[in-house]
């Protein structure tokens, strides 16, 4: 008997199992069964047994000696070798830059400590696929410092690769809490975690206009943003080489200062916002008007004290709305707490001018609310109203804003002004992964050791680190859109209304709503991705029985999603 396969033109060959038999002097063969439904593996089994081979249970054969998740390790290492990373660390191998290539892939898969990431690595083929079997944390901790010293080479190369003359740069500041007391950066300032009373470390985030991250730099906690902003503009220009762009920053950080003397260096541009106080001053002097809207929801006005700017106000209807809805319910949270205090003082468990004082103070402050309260507190009386006209002339500018920008009309309508104003939220999409979603800089907990190093050394290494980290994640993210729950029609961004609330495609919407494709492959966040990716196992095997045998590996086999993903890695335009 034998194992005949059939090609058949078009179709899956038809597998046939047969015996010769001899008819006089002629050799024929019958079909005995027909085993095209069988799986190949099960007719190679059979086929190998007509052989005359032994078979038994696969464990009788070979052991399972260990084994490692690989697929999300090899997705990542093949965007790194795609966005040639190696080069972009050091022009030449060395074993400080495996370790940082390993530590970047490390950060994005799993966000530990140093000392856990060296423990994690051998749960994976990371430590094999970077060769860094053998390191240790404090390996890791001079690897960062060697790292950190070629920061400013490697961050040339970023622009390089990204900004371009004559183009956009998109900047903004954040800032994480720092755990311990050894770092001179931590300082008490604000805190945009939420941790009131840690010590905070602030670093700043250029990127270009897509998002995609070129530089870091690290500040103390209570560093104002606006006194960041001309070192980077310089930086830009001087270290990147780079004479003529446009910076985009938010109202905090572009200051009337910084317009000033960058009106005097030449050649830089920006785009900004007008803050509340200045949109108040423009409403009363006439010079913003409710009927400005009445037909269309932006539109470009000049001004005196502005010169040479254009100033595009903006009105959004729902934002209006929203702000409407959060004042009222401010106020009447207020108004309640207020009514607790008088019902104290009434009660006579709350005298005294001072003390009472003191109580409406807190409730005041903690709402926000003082400029339209109208108060008066004796030592045995409170009442309290609320400022109708304060109240009115606030609401006028309930979903107002006004974009401030230098760039002449030829080079960008008012339009695209608002776009560019608007798209710093990849920057701040690139805080929340580095800080929450993905990548966890924070709690920032280094520590110097005995190293003759900065006391800041540490601290700036690894939000840098991190900056790299992200850096890979971001062209991954953009590699697996399709894959994502994410919005594939970025071009549409160009043409929709720049005012109006930003609104996922109907493609976007339709694909979040049945959470698979047509073909009924699930759609995955980004880190349920790697998770599924996570699965493709790097099995380590010797042979059962022999001393003496040599191990090999045997990889699990990727299902149709892992190999698409894989795919639109290997495929991504560069």
């Amino acid at each position: 008997m034998h194992i005949d396969i059939v090609p058949n033109r078009g179709s899956p060959p038809t597998v046939l199992l047969r015996e010769s038999y001899r008819e006089g002097k002629k050799v024929k063969k019958r079909t005995l069964a027909n085993l095209s439904d069988l799986p190949m593996a099960q007719v190679e089994a059979i086929r190998a047994i007509l052989r005359g081979e032994t078979w038994g249970p696969v464990t009788e054969r070979w052991t399972v000696i260990r084994s490692q998740a690989h697929g999300h390790a090899e997705a990542v290492g093949l965007m790194m070798k795609r966005l040639n990373i190696a080069s972009l660390i050091a022009s030449r191998p060395c074993r400080e830059r495996d370790i940082v290539k390993a530590l970047i892939a490390s950060r994005i898969l799993a966000p530990h400590t140093k000392l856990a990431t060296t423990r994690w690595w051998h749960t994976t083929t990371v430590a094999e696929m970077f060769g860094v079997t053998d390191v240790t944390e404090n390996d890791c901790y001079a690897a960062m410092d060697w790292l950190l010293a070629r920061q400013d080479r490697i961050q040339k190369k970023l622009a390089a690769r990204h900004l371009k003359a004559d183009g956009l740069a998109l900047y903004d500041l954040s800032s994480s809490y720092f755990e311990g007391a050894t770092c001179p950066l931590a300082r008490r300032g604000y805190s945009r975690d939420g941790r009131r009373g840690t010590l905070q470390v602030n670093y700043g985030l250029m990127t270009d206009d897509r998002g995609c991250p070129v530089a870091v730099t690290v500040h103390e906690g209570n560093t104002a943003d606006s006194t960041t902003l001309m070192p980077e503009i310089a930086r830009v220009r001087d270290e990147f080489g780079i004479t003529q762009f446009v910076m985009v920053g938010d109202r905090g950080m572009i200051s009337s200062a910084a317009i000033t003397t960058l009106r005097d260096q030449g050649g830089i541009d920006w785009i900004t916002a007008l803050k509340s106080s200045s949109i108040r001053a423009l409403v009363e002097d006439k010079t913003i008007q409710p009927d400005l809207f009445d037909e269309r929801n932006l539109c470009e006005i000049t001004h005196p004290d502005y010169p040479g700017e254009r100033l595009v106000a903006c009105r959004n209807p729902e934002l209006a709305k929203l702000r409407r809805h959060k004042r009222e319910e401010l106020l009447q949270a207020t108004e309640d707490d207020l009514a607790k205090i008088a019902a104290r003082i009434e009660a006579g468990r709350l005298k005294g001018q001072d003390k009472i004082g003191v109580a409406v103070g807190r409730v005041v402050n903690r709402y926000k609310m003082a400029k339209h309260m109208s108060l008066t507190i004796t030592d045995t009386t409170l009442t309290f109203t609320r400022k109708s006209e304060a109240i009115a002339a606030e609401a006028v500018l309930d979903g107002i804003y006004i974009i401030r920008t230098s760039v002449n009309p030829e080079r960008l309508d008012s339009a695209s002004c608002v776009r560019h104003y608007k798209s710093l939220s990849q920057v701040e999409r690139a805080f929340r992964s580095l800080k929450t979603v993905d990548l966890k800089v924070r709690p920032i907990h280094h520590r110097l050791s005995d190293r003759a190093l900065p006391a800041a050394w540490p601290v700036r290494a690894h939000i840098f680190l991190c900056m790299l980290a992200y850096y890979v994640e971001w062209h991954l993210k953009e590699a697996w859109r399709e894959l994502l729950f994410a919005d594939e029609d970025q071009a549409a961004k160009a043409t929709r209304d720049p005012v109006a609330p930003a609104e996922r495609s109907a493609a976007a919407k339709a694909k979040v709503a049945r959470r698979h494709h047509a073909d009924g492959t699930l759609i995955h966040s980004f880190q349920t991705l790697l998770t599924e990716l996570a699965t493709i196992v790097r099995n380590t095997c010797t042979l059962a029985g022999v001393d003496d045998a040599s191990p090999f590996t045997i990889t699990t086999q990727p299902t149709p999603l892992q190999e698409w993903a894989m795919a639109c890695v290997a495929n991504f335009p560069m």
